[in-house]
């Protein structure tokens, strides 16, 4: 599970689909699902789309690239998906997120577990995928 958890992190910004992660740790992919959930808390997916909004979050406070230019660079195909996921993680859209962020000075192991978003809202709601 942490070979596969470690590429998610490794390759977020490509293309990675359940067979190839199953692959990676060395099991079925039915197996893998439910041990990733298991082990970690969430689904594979879940997983990745929180990483590279993790990431899409530190270029939109970082850099000027565009909203589009990121969304594309952290591995999302779709500028609508990228947004909505975005604000599910968040709480607000990337845009509206740009424009309250502010870079804090501290360290950034500090700067990450403030900013890291904790889930898809599941601690607050208790609700299930």
């Amino acid at each position: 599970m942490l070979r596969a958890r470690d590429a998610m992190d490794r390759t977020y910004a490509r293309p990675l689909d359940v067979a190839t992660l199953a692959r990676i740790a060395c099991v079925s992919e039915a197996h893998f699902i439910r041990t990733f959930r298991a082990t970690f808390g969430e689904t594979p997916h879940r997983y990745l789309q929180r990483r590279r909004v993790e990431r899409a979050m530190f270029l939109l406070r970082e850099t000027d690239g565009s909203v589009t230019d990121i969304c594309l660079d952290v591995g999302f195909a779709s500028l609508g998906t990228f947004t909505r996921t975005f604000g599910a993680i968040v709480g607000e859209p990337p845009t509206s997120y740009r424009r309250r962020a502010e870079v804090r000075p501290a360290p950034s192991c500090f700067t990450m577990a403030w900013t890291r978003p904790s889930s898809f809202g599941e601690a607050a709601s208790g609700g299930a995928d």
